[in-house]
């Protein structure tokens, strides 16, 4: 891939809502897991781990936990990414907490971007209730839900939303 192929991956990027009732194929969720571990991770340690849902009655459940955001239970199959806090912690101590989630949430950034150059739409969802989650779907005391991630073939092409321009963003040497 040429670098202009890499950023238009990168710009063109949209997060996707509806689904059409499509499966998606195991060789496919397995390439987007496979982008996800490939994220960078504090001392290479991977604290992250992912949960893969089918079943449509814990679809539900999830989407319920997620303040109701009810296309979580249309997608073909949702990816939970979680922060795994021993992974990290036994090598960082406390500070290993905050390595985790960022390992997490780096290894969502690659999953969606995956997606998208599978030919599939995903969004990234964060507001949910971590607890009702944790219950649903068995997660250890010891880690923490980041992220449900609805995937499948985009039922949608929704416009892309404008960003600030980088330049009220970047602040050279001090802000």
């Amino acid at each position: 891939m040429e670098m202009k192929d890499c950023l238009k991956l990168l710009h063109d990027r949209v997060s996707i809502r509806r689904y059409q009732p499509i499966d998606v194929p195991d060789e496919l969720i397995l390439e987007i897991l496979k982008a996800g571990n490939a994220s960078p991770s504090a001392g290479n340690l991977q604290a992250r781990d992912f949960i893969v849902v089918k079943d449509a009655a814990t679809k539900k459940k999830l989407a319920i936990a997620a303040l109701e955001q009810m296309f979580i239970a249309d997608a073909p199959v949702v990816i939970v990414v979680c922060a795994n806090y021993p992974r990290s912690m036994r090598i960082y101590g406390d500070r290993g907490r905050l390595y985790a989630e960022q390992d997490a949430t780096a290894a969502v950034e690659n999953i969606l971007l995956a997606a998208h150059a599978l030919g599939l739409g995903a969004v990234w969802v964060g507001a949910f209730h971590e607890v009702v989650v944790s219950n649903i779907l068995g997660i250890p005391e010891y880690a923490r839900p980041i992220s449900i991630i609805p995937i499948g073939y985009p039922a949608e092409r929704p416009e892309k939303r404008s960003r600030y321009p980088i330049e009220e963003l970047t602040h050279w040497e001090k802000w």
